[in-house]
């Protein structure tokens, strides 16, 4: 069953990451756990290639500084620390693409180890950063960082009291929201997310539709499914 599957795997670290932020640990700290996170989702890989898996879809980490968490979080960043085109804290956001550049270089590491598997790096962070940068070409509202679901404050968002607490509410609009709840995302960025995973630029290898029950990959450009 393994060997006929796409097997996802994660995204693996990111409350490993939350927790320590929300404690106030300086990014330096948090930085000494990319590569315990990125061996535990290799160890995790190699366990499953000997149970029999033979294709893998690896996400990276989320644009954490567009979260609505992680700016209330941070909510006294002076305003030239937040990018004036999204609202997003770059810092934040470099913070993810070190543990995606980690996680590339160990897929390459374990693809090589592993020529018979299809490992595909999934590229969340650029699949969602695009809706902060072009919001309306994606359905969304201008400057979308609010949760939808949630209270209080510039982003509807206030710890203890998050989505599913008494007396929180949701808006009437998710589909116009990216945010859902603070950490995680709405139906329909989700939606649009997988489409650019499936059908767009952010899978690598691509998937490629035209060969359907292919088992082969093209390590350089496409994945058959």
């Amino acid at each position: 069953m393994l060997g006929d599957s796409l097997i996802l795997m994660g995204v693996i670290g990111g409350n490993d990451y939350n927790y320590p932020f929300l404690e106030g640990k300086s990014i330096n700290v948090i930085k000494e756990l990319v590569p315990l996170i990125i061996k535990a989702i290799s160890s995790a890989i190699v366990d499953l290639v000997d149970l029999g898996g033979k294709t893998f879809l690896v996400p990276g980490n989320f644009p954490i500084g567009c979260s609505a968490s992680y700016l209330t979080l941070f909510h006294n960043a002076k305003e030239e620390e937040h990018d004036p085109s999204t609202g997003c804290i770059p810092w934040l956001n470099e913070f993810g693409e070190y543990h995606n550049d980690q996680l590339k270089t160990e897929l390459k590491r374990l693809q090589k180890l592993y020529p018979h598997v299809n490992i595909i790096y999934a590229d969340y962070y650029n699949s969602i950063y695009m809706f902060f940068q072009e919001p309306a070409k994606y359905g969304f509202k201008t400057r979308p960082l609010a949760a939808c679901c949630g209270v209080g404050g510039e982003y509807n968002f206030t710890v203890n009291e998050e989505c599913g607490y008494g007396g929180v509410n949701y808006c009437q609009n998710p589909s116009e929201y990216v945010n859902w709840d603070g950490y995680h995302l709405t139906e329909a960025a989700y939606r649009n997310m997988a489409q650019g995973l499936l059908n767009g630029p952010y899978a690598t290898p691509a998937f490629d539709w035209s060969c359907p029950g292919s088992a082969s990959v093209d390590k350089e450009y496409s994945f058959c499914s």
